[in-house]
């Protein structure tokens, strides 16, 4: 079955962890290049190993490849600065780009909530590993209320399972994530925090989402919580609920101030997760790579899946 190749520009955590899904696991994609700049690099060596072409010399290397011509899609996992550099020549050059940085040229892109909505852009946006995480959960109970007034993620990940790259871009995991919290999740005013934790051994990767919200009802949220991670499940097997489900009422005796909206009153409802990673590069631990690369996987796959059946009518 003919396939479409795809190139990956930065051969650290993610970017390895994503060319190992996509040998493995895609059904529309395979590699054609590997893409770094560090010529030691771990990434680089594996996939020389496994034959997939290699450059040391970023974006301009990936063009001096023989195979450049036939790879129609690039994943950018590097930093948000870097894409935009590489963005623009990959889009000069009429390729499809998925962008596994913070920088969000192109539209915000969950599997979960808005799926194929912007298969045709010639960018998308996956957020970040802690929006893949926990948005589609502030997506759930915007679906069952009247209206979310604010939502709040905690993502906490094993400090061995954040390289250079994730640690580069930790005030713009911040900013994207809240606004993606508002964009996608339906919240009217959104905050992230980013935790990196020490802890030996290291720690599974560990989401809190605390929405308040108002209107609808506890039942209803509930199972829009339920079906939600289940709908997650099915590309990243990794998903789960840690406890049930906990609400809280916000009376009028003791309103919350949210930011920008003034005092509030609703239920709260508080959400914990955890991502367990499929292990394909790090050990299990690394969730946040796992959703991160299984989202732009599925969003890609779902695209080059488009593209061969137009090319085979």
């Amino acid at each position: 079955m003919a396939k479409i190749k795809a190139a990956i520009i930065g051969s650290g955590n993610i970017g390895t962890d994503l060319m190992i899904k996509i040998m493995r696991n895609s059904k529309a994609l395979e590699m054609g290049a590997m893409v770094g700049i560090d010529p030691n690099s771990d990434g680089l060596a594996r996939a020389a190993r496994l034959g997939v072409a290699v450059t040391h010399e970023g974006i301009e290397g990936l063009r001096k490849l023989p195979n450049y011509k036939d790879i129609k899609v690039v994943f950018d996992a590097t930093s948000a600065g870097a894409h935009v550099k590489n963005n623009a020549i990959l889009q000069a050059d009429g390729k499809k780009v998925i962008d596994l940085t913070p920088a969000a040229i192109g539209p915000f892109t969950i599997p979960a909530i808005n799926g194929d909505a912007n298969i045709d852009e010639p960018n998308v946006n996956m957020v970040t590993c802690g929006g893949q995480a926990t948005i589609p959960m502030v997506y759930a109970v915007k679906r069952a209320v009247e209206r979310v007034v604010y939502g709040e993620i905690v993502a906490s990940i094993s400090s061995k399972s954040a390289g250079p790259g994730t640690r580069a871009n930790i005030d713009e995991f911040t900013e994207t994530t809240s606004h993606a919290i508002e964009k996608l999740g339906g919240a009217e005013r959104g905050k992230a925090v980013i935790i990196l934790n020490p802890a030996e051994p290291p720690l599974i990767m560990r989401d809190t989402v605390f929405v308040l919200s108002q209107g609808g009802s506890r039942e209803a949220i509930e199972a829009s919580i339920l079906e939600m991670e289940k709908t997650v499940q099915a590309y990243v097997p990794g998903y789960r609920l840690k406890q049930k489900v906990q609400f809280e009422v916000i009376g009028d005796n003791a309103p919350v101030r949210i930011p920008g909206v003034g005092y509030s009153t609703g239920l709260k409802t508080t959400i914990l997760l955890e991502v367990e990673g499929a292990a394909h590069y790090l050990p299990a631990y690394a969730g946040n790579l796992d959703i991160m690369t299984s989202a732009a996987l599925k969003t890609a796959d779902g695209w080059a899946a488009r593209e061969l059946m137009k090319e085979a009518a």
